[in-house]
């Protein structure tokens, strides 16, 4: 079931493109990456998905709802945490969560503070003297207490040090897990590679992929070294399909390889070969292939 759906969903400033064409659909426990950099129109759709604007072309619907004419009735449903959190400078989490138990209906205290523990976020500490790290952990604290069915989060790891970026990416796997679906936005490849099922890129307001990231690791180029055991079996060796050698020294090629590792894996078993590695899928080079053009101009 489809909790997320947009459909050529557009956002015009006068000329200025905002977002144009947008479809997507996002399933219910999916974790979907919206990644892009900054300025490529990640902020303005989501703000269309919440209805904070009014799309100019398409559609999009959350939970069956339309997001401009039923925002108010989404904003009641969905979690969402703002790439720019503003918080009253009085706020804390003791005083925040009453606030927004009144809200949603519901008492939050319980589930709030439990939150401000698991984060190590001091529930008496205010605003005016909280770091920025520990206002984002208010602002996650007031997106993700009320178990919604749909998590929005623009940029959520910004100002968190690297330990509550795992403890964020094990929360929102448990979210899923229990059926929440999470669509996140972020400029960081590495922050959605640990943690997404699926990732659409956007550029310069359009969406230019949109696939499950195991099929991008597939497609994904590595990085090989090969160590032969003498220079003469360097030159002897036939090139297999899907490697390109990018650099010969000696006995030493420096390659990429195209491909599942396994088959090159077995070719090396048959060379005369001292020592080899083979790294990971190279995703960045992925993604930076869907700016070259932007970054052209």
């Amino acid at each position: 079931m489809a909790i997320l759906t947009t459909r050529q969903l557009g956002k015009r400033y006068g000329g200025k493109v905002g977002v144009e064409g947008v479809d997507l659909s996002v399933d219910a426990g999916a974790i979907v990456g919206f990644l892009g950099p900054n300025g490529a129109g990640k902020t303005t759709a989501i703000r269309l998905l919440l209805g904070f604007l009014k799309p100019t072309a398409g559609e999009a619907t959350i939970l069956g709802m339309d997001c401009w004419r039923q925002s108010h009735r989404i904003k009641h449903e969905v979690g969402y945490l703002a790439g720019d959190v503003r918080l009253y400078p009085w706020m804390n989490v003791r005083n925040a969560l009453p606030i927004l138990g009144q809200a949603r209906g519901r008492d939050l205290v319980g589930p709030g503070m439990a939150l401000a523990e698991r984060f190590g976020l001091d529930p008496d500490k205010i605003v005016r003297k909280m770091s920025r790290g520990m206002r984002q952990k208010l602002g996650l604290i007031a997106a993700l207490v009320h178990d919604s069915k749909l998590i929005i989060l623009d940029e959520p790891t910004s100002g968190l040090d690297p330990l509550m970026q795992l403890d964020l990416a094990e929360l929102l796997r448990e979210r899923s897990a229990a059926g929440c679906t999470v669509f996140f936005s972020s400029h960081t490849l590495s922050e959605v590679e640990q943690l997404c099922d699926r990732v659409a890129i956007v550029r310069s307001g359009r969406i230019v992929a949109d696939e499950r990231l195991d099929e991008m690791r597939r497609r994904a180029r590595r990085r090989v070294e090969i160590l032969f055991e003498s220079e003469q079996a360097a030159r002897d060796a036939v090139v297999p399909e899907r490697l390109s050698v990018v650099k010969r020294t000696g006995q030493r090629w420096q390659a990429e390889f195209d491909g599942e590792a396994g088959p090159l894996a077995a070719w090396l078993q048959a060379q005369a070969v001292r020592d080899f590695t083979i790294g990971p899928p190279d995703l960045e080079t992925i993604f930076h292939a869907f700016y070259e053009d932007d970054e052209a101009r």
